[in-house]
C-alpha cells in the first residue's frame, strides 16, 4: 500500500477522574520503525491503543490508511487456548481443516482467503524463532511468559498488517531472545511502532517519538541520537531559564530605580508646593498630575513584571518536564564485610540440569550481574541467598543484613500506602524528609497516600526500592531480580547512578545488557550448559 500512515489530529484523552492525560496531539507516523518513549504514567499505552483503534480519544481522531495489528503488554490467553490461538491463526487453521475434510461452505473459504499455506508459515516461523518444540495445538498454559510473547509476536508478523503496534514486547525475554526479537523486527517490511524502555531495542529503531506533558516530539534517529539530542535540549533549556531569570532580575532593578526616582520627584513636588504661594486649585492640579503619572508607572511596571514572569514560567516548564529523578546514596554505616555470602555445593530447588548445583563466594564489595536463559535458576538462586527457600543440599552462609527485591514485589503490601510502609521501615527520619525522598523518586503527594496496589508497575517498583534502600539499617548485600522492569528511561538511569554509588555487595539478575553495563560490575555469573561460571570483568 502506498503512502501508508497513521495520523493523529488534535487528539486528547481525559481520564475518568477528570484529569487530562494528554491533549492536542498532532503527528503522522510513516513507515519508519518508531520507538515510542516517555515517563511512567504519561499515557503511552493509551496512545498506542488509540493508534490501534481499540480505544477512542476524548477529542480528535486518528486516521488509518491501512490495517493495524496491536500486541498488548500483557497477553491474555483464556483457559484452553493453544499456540494457534496466541498466534491468531486458529480460525484460519480450523476453516482450512474443514475444507480439507470436504467442506464447501463459503464462510470457510472467506476465512482462509489467500492463506492456504498458513500451517507451513506458522511452522516456519516457530522454527526460525527457536520454538520448533511447539505445535499449533500446544496448550498455551504450559508456555513461559517469554514464549507467550514470542508466539504472539509471530502472530503479529503473520497478520500481514500495514502497521504493527507493540507494547513492551521485550518484557519476560532473556538475552538471546531479546536479540532474536530485534532481528525479527528488523525483517518486518512495513510500519512499526514499539512502546518500550528497552534501550537495546530502541537502538534498532529508525525514529524515536517522545510523549510528554508538552505533547509529542519526534527525533529522527535511534536511541543514541535521541539521548544526545535530549541532553543538548536540556542544556539549552537550563541556559534559557537562567537568561530569563537574569533578564527579570535586571528589569526589576531598573523598575525599582524608576520607582525611587518617581517617589523623589513626588516628594520634592510636595515640599515645593507647601512652600510656594500658589492658589489651592493649582496645587490640586499639580498633585493630580503627579498621582496620574505615578499610577501610569505602576501599571506599566505591573504589565512588564507579568510578561517577565510568564517568560520565566515558560522557560521553567521546559526544564521541569525533564526534571531528574533523584535517589539518595545508601549509607553503609557498618564496616564493609569481607564475606557476605558463601555457598558450598548448594543444590537449588525447582532447577534441573547443570545449573542445579552452585558454589559461590561473595565478598563485601563484589558487584555481580547474573545472566542466563529463562528457567536456568537465576531467581531461585536469589531466593536461596535471601533465605526465602532452603537449598536441597550443601551449605549456605549469607549475612542476615541483606535485602531482596523480587519481580512480584512481595515486600510491598498492596493494601497500604507507600508512605505508611516507608515509615515502618524508617522510624528515624521525619515524615517531611521521607515525603521529599519519595517526591524525588517521582512519586507525588497523591500517589504516596494511595494504596500501593493501585499504582502503576513503575511506581510500585520505586516504592518497593524506597522501602528497602531508605530503611533504618541499610543492607550489606543487595539482591535485585530484574529491578528495572517497568521503569521509564529516566528512572532506570537514576537507578543505575544510585547502584553505582552503593558501597555494599550487589547481586542483580537482568536480561538488559545496557542496564548491567552501567552498574560498574566486578563480575558476571553466567548460567551455561556446563553449569555456573563466575567471570571477572
Amino acid at each position: 500500500m502506498t503512502n501508508t500512515h497513521l495520523v493523529l489530529k488534535d487528539v486528547s484523552y481525559v481520564l475518568p477522574d477528570g484529569r487530562t492525560l494528554f491533549s492536542d496531539l498532532h503527528k503522522q507516523f510513516d513507515m519508519r520503525s518508531t520507538g515510542l518513549v516517555g515517563r511512567n504514567g504519561v499515557g503511552k499505552t493509551l496512545l498506542a491503543r488509540i493508534l490501534a483503534g481499540s480505544l477512542q480519544p476524548t477529542t480528535g481522531r486518528c486516521q488509518r490508511s491501512g490495517s493495524v495489528h496491536y500486541l498488548a503488554q500483557q497477553v491474555v490467553h483464556p483457559e484452553g487456548s493453544t499456540v494457534a490461538d496466541l498466534a491468531g491463526v486458529n480460525h484460519t487453521l480450523d476453516a482450512l481443516a474443514r475444507i480439507e475434510s470436504g467442506s464447501t461452505a463459503p464462510a470457510d473459504f472467506d476465512t482462509v482467503g489467500d492463506h492456504w499455506d498458513i500451517h507451513q508459515r506458522l511452522r516456519y516461523e516457530l522454527e526460525r524463532n527457536n520454538l520448533s518444540h511447539l505445535e499449533a495445538d500446544t496448550p498455551a498454559s504450559i508456555l513461559s511468559g517469554g514464549e507467550v510473547m514470542r508466539v504472539s509476536l509471530i502472530g503479529a508478523m503473520l497478520s500481514d498488517a500495514d502497521f504493527l503496534i507493540l507494547d513492551e514486547p521485550s518484557n519476560h525475554l532473556d538475552r538471546p531472545n531479546r536479540q532474536a526479537q530485534i532481528e525479527q523486527l528488523q525483517r518486518w517490511p512495513r510500519g512499526l511502532i514499539v512502546v518500550s524502555h528497552d534501550r537495546q531495542l530502541l537502538e534498532s529503531m529508525e525514529c524515536i517519538v517522545e510523549l510528554s506533558s508538552q505533547g509529542l516530539h519526534s527525533y529522527g534517529g535511534n536511541y543514541s541520537f535521541y539521548a544526545e539530542t535530549k541532553a543538548h535540549e536540556r542544556q539549552n533549556a537550563l541556559q534559557n531559564l537562567g537568561e530569563r531569570k537574569l533578564e527579570r532580575q535586571r528589569q526589576e532593578q531598573g523598575m525599582r530605580k524608576q520607582r525611587v526616582r518617581q517617589e523623589r520627584r513626588q516628594a520634592r513636588g510636595n515640599r515645593q508646593g507647601k512652600e510656594a504661594n500658589q492658589a489651592k486649585i493649582l496645587l490640586g492640579r499639580q498633585k493630580e498630575r503627579s498621582e496620574t503619572s505615578w499610577g501610569t508607572l505602576r501599571q506599566k511596571q505591573a504589565a512588564s513584571r507579568a510578561q517577565l514572569n510568564q517568560r520565566v514560567r515558560e522557560a521553567a516548564q521546559q526544564v521541569e518536564d525533564e526534571s531528574q529523578i533523584t535517589l539518595h546514596e545508601i549509607p553503609i554505616t557498618q564496616s564493609v564485610k569481607r564475606q557476605v555470602a558463601d555457598l558450598n555445593g548448594v543444590e537449588l530447588p525447582y532447577v534441573g540440569g547443570a545449573t542445579r548445583t552452585i558454589s559461590l563466594f561473595v565478598g563485601g564489595q563484589q558487584r555481580i550481574g547474573v545472566v542466563g536463559p529463562n528457567g536456568c535458576g537465576k531467581s531461585t538462586l536469589l531466593r536461596v541467598l535471601a533465605g526465602q527457600v532452603a537449598p536441597l543440599a550443601g551449605v549456605s552462609k549469607v549475612t542476615p543484613e541483606n535485602a531482596y527485591l523480587d519481580q512480584r514485589l512481595e515486600n510491598l503490601d498492596p493494601e497500604k500506602t507507600i508512605l505508611e510502609q516507608l515509615q515502618l521501615a524508617n522510624r528515624t527520619a521525619t515524615e517531611g524528609d521521607l515525603r521529599m525522598r519519595l517526591a524525588q523518586l517521582g512519586l507525588d503527594a497523591r500517589k504516596i497516600v494511595t494504596p500501593s496496589g493501585s499504582l502503576s508497575g513503575g511506581e510500585r517498583i520505586k516504592g518497593a526500592l524506597a522501602c528497602i534502600l531508605y530503611a533504618d539499617s541499610p543492607p550489606q548485600l543487595l539482591l535485585l531480580d530484574e529491578p528495572n522492569n517497568h521503569l521509564d528511561l529516566p528512572s532506570v538511569q537514576a537507578l543505575e547512578s544510585m547502584l553505582r554509588s552503593y558501597q555494599g555487595a550487589l547481586i542483580v539478575v537482568s536480561h538488559d545488557d545496557s542496564f548491567l553495563e552501567n552498574l560498574g560490575l566486578t563480575d558476571r555469573l553466567l548460567a551455561t550448559e556446563h553449569g555456573w561460571s563466575l567471570e571477572p570483568l
